[in-house]
This record gives C-alpha cells, sequence and structure tokens, in this order.
C-alpha cells in the first residue's frame, strides 16, 4: 500500500448514498493519490485500513480525514483533539435542507467543505467547493446486447420498461409513480414498471397499501417489487429498461437517473436536489414539479408513446454524461482539494 494521504471513512455497515459513493470513487482516486478507507461494510477490493489504525497513524505530517456523515465528522475531531492525530478535517454535504444546531457545530470545526450541487452549498452557512457527482462510465454504459439482456431479465420483445431504484419510501415519490402507472397501463399494453430496492419495517405498510392497489387493478404482472437485489443485476437493470423515473419529493443529490442516462436511458425527474443540473429538460428526458402526480402521468406519457423520442433522448443522454458528469472529473475535483489541504 502506498503512503496514506486521506482517509475517508464509513461508518455504516449497510449499503446507502453514501457507501456508495466511497465504493466508487475511492478506486479512481487512489489512482491520483494515497487514499485508504475505513469502517464497516465495504468492498474487500478497496484499499483498507482498521480503525485503529486510522486512530494511530504517525503524526509525522499532515493527512485529510474526509467526512460525509455527522458521526465522521465526530470521530474526526476526536482523532485531531483527543488522540492528537494530524488530520485536516473535510466535510462533503448533499443535504438540501436547513442543518441542526450540533451538525452546524461540526461543519464549523472542520478545515474545508466540499458541497455536492449549489443547493447544497447554500445551507451550510460557510464557503464550500463545489463538486458535482459524476458515474462511472466503465460501469454504466449501453449493453452491447440490450435483447438478450432484456430476454435474460424476463422482459418480452415489444415491452416498453420504465425502473424505479432506489429504497421503497415515500420520499422516494414511488406512490406517485404508482398512481401514474394506474392510469396510464391500462390504455398502454407495452408498459411495464419495475422497482428495486429495500423496504424497511417502517415502510411495509406503506409498500402494502400499493400492492394491494396494483392487485386491484390486475397489474401485478406488470408493476413488480424486485426487492434488494445485487450490485451487478442492479446495472443491467439499467441497461434493460426504456425509462427511468425519479419522482422524488426530496433528494440530497440523487445519482439515480445518471446512472440511467450513462446506459443510454432517458430519465424522468422531479425538481429536486441536482436533478435540475443532470437532466436537460426535452432533451434527456423531463424535469416535473415535485410531489405532483398529473405532470409526472403527463411526461411519462410523452415517452412512452413516443418510440423515436425515447431513443433520440437516450442517445443524447449517454453523450451529455459523457461530456460533463464523467467520475474521473468529480474524483480530480475532489483529489484538489485534498492537496490544498495538505499544501
Amino acid at each position: 500500500m502506498q503512503d496514506i494521504d486521506v482517509v475517508a471513512p464509513n461508518l455504516k455497515r449497510r449499503l446507502s448514498g453514501v457507501t456508495a459513493t466511497v465504493v466508487r470513487l475511492i478506486p479512481v482516486q487512489s489512482r491520483m493519490i494515497g487514499i485508504v478507507t475505513t469502517g464497516p461494510g465495504l468492498p474487500l477490493e478497496l484499499p483498507h485500513i482498521p480503525l485503529t489504525r486510522a486512530a494511530s497513524l504517525p503524526r509525522d505530517r499532515w493527512r485529510v480525514w474526509h467526512a460525509r456523515r455527522n458521526t465522521e465528522m465526530a470521530l474526526g475531531l476526536i482523532l485531531r483533539r483527543v488522540l492528537r492525530r494530524r488530520y485536516r478535517l473535510l466535510f462533503t454535504s448533499a443535504a438540501q435542507r436547513a442543518h441542526t444546531g450540533f451538525t452546524r457545530w461540526l461543519i464549523r470545526q472542520q478545515d474545508a467543505l466540499i458541497a455536492t450541487s449549489p443547493q447544497a452549498a447554500s445551507y451550510l452557512e460557510r464557503p464550500a467547493t463545489v463538486i458535482l457527482h459524476g458515474v462511472d462510465l466503465s460501469v454504466f454504459h449501453p449493453s452491447p446486447d440490450r435483447e438478450a439482456l432484456r430476454a435474460q431479465l424476463g422482459f418480452a420483445p415489444g415491452d416498453i420498461v420504465i425502473g424505479c431504484f432506489g429504497r421503497i419510501r415515500a420520499q422516494k415519490g414511488v406512490d406517485l409513480l404508482v398512481e401514474a402507472a394506474l392510469r396510464l397501463f391500462p390504455s398502454r399494453p407495452r408498459a411495464k414498471l419495475i422497482f428495486t430496492g429495500r423496504v424497511t419495517a417502517d415502510n411495509q405498510k406503506f409498500t402494502d397499501d400499493l400492492l394491494a392497489r396494483i392487485k386491484a387493478a390486475g397489474l401485478s404482472d406488470r408493476i413488480r417489487f424486485l426487492g434488494e437485489v445485487p450490485w451487478e443485476q442492479v446495472v443491467q437493470n439499467y441497461q434493460a429498461i426504456d425509462l427511468f423515473a425519479a419522482p422524488a419529493r426530496w433528494e440530497g443529490f440523487g445519482l439515480t437517473p445518471l446512472e440511467a442516462m450513462a446506459c443510454g436511458v432517458p430519465s424522468v425527474g422531479a425538481r429536486v436536489g441536482a436533478f435540475e443540473t443532470l437532466i436537460r429538460d426535452g432533451e434527456t428526458g423531463s424535469l416535473v414539479p415535485r410531489d405532483d402526480a398529473d405532470a409526472l402521468t403527463e411526461a411519462l406519457a410523452h415517452w412512452l408513446d413516443n418510440d423515436a423520442a425515447r431513443l433520440a433522448a437516450g442517445q443524447a443522454a449517454r453523450a451529455h454524461v459523457q461530456a460533463n458528469h464523467a467520475i474521473e472529473g468529480e474524483a480530480r475535483a475532489i483529489v484538489e482539494v485534498y492537496r490544498k489541504l495538505l499544501a
């Protein structure tokens, strides 16, 4: 392992958006700077040190502690102030809401801040470097044999498949998308909808109620909840669908439309998170007002009913991501922040 310049902690065992960010960035950044992760629940192939080693690195020089959660900011402070480790403290924020008093205090203790969107930066009350997320184009790309992949996943020729991937809960607007499908699908026999993502105990009734509505409409074979699926299958689902929907009521950043567009799939997103920055309305997909089932239904109908427009938008989406949102650009921008802190 090369010299350690940066430690990127991940203090959450279950997969989350923050964990996914660490997993996809570290391999790219490790080619640019000496960076390691620490904490549970990370793939074995990532450069990793135990928390005990992160807490006992020699005091011979400064290193960066790059936190993305409150717990990680707090631990960084303990390492520096109590254990006297020489860490420069960096925090990345995706939240687009007012922070609690404790979070604001933690933020004031940081040496530098990154925000994942201009909207997130506006809530920090301190200067921040805005660095948009990118996607790994070597992972997210159109399938070389899309028809074979679709057959493997159980889609019939001629199906128009809408996808929505992420945890099943009201925040993600899952109920809005189900409502739109219930309105549209009776007159569009080619249309299907798949959801992937975990259902937590507190969202089980929410999900059961949606399933009951779908069953009552006779659409259980066309609107399906696949549950939490392996990462490889998530990528395959992106490559196989025809249209992606992200009707979230609020979102920190929201990477899923970008991943879909990298696979050549147009996206319909609500005007939340960074979706307005990522989706070019009418060119790579559609933007709709948040919490608006009527507007969502209208946008989905447009793309379901126009095969040529949908195909053209998918090609434009892939080109847009290639030109503006490759992960290498995100990684380089973050490493530049590291180097300034270490200078």
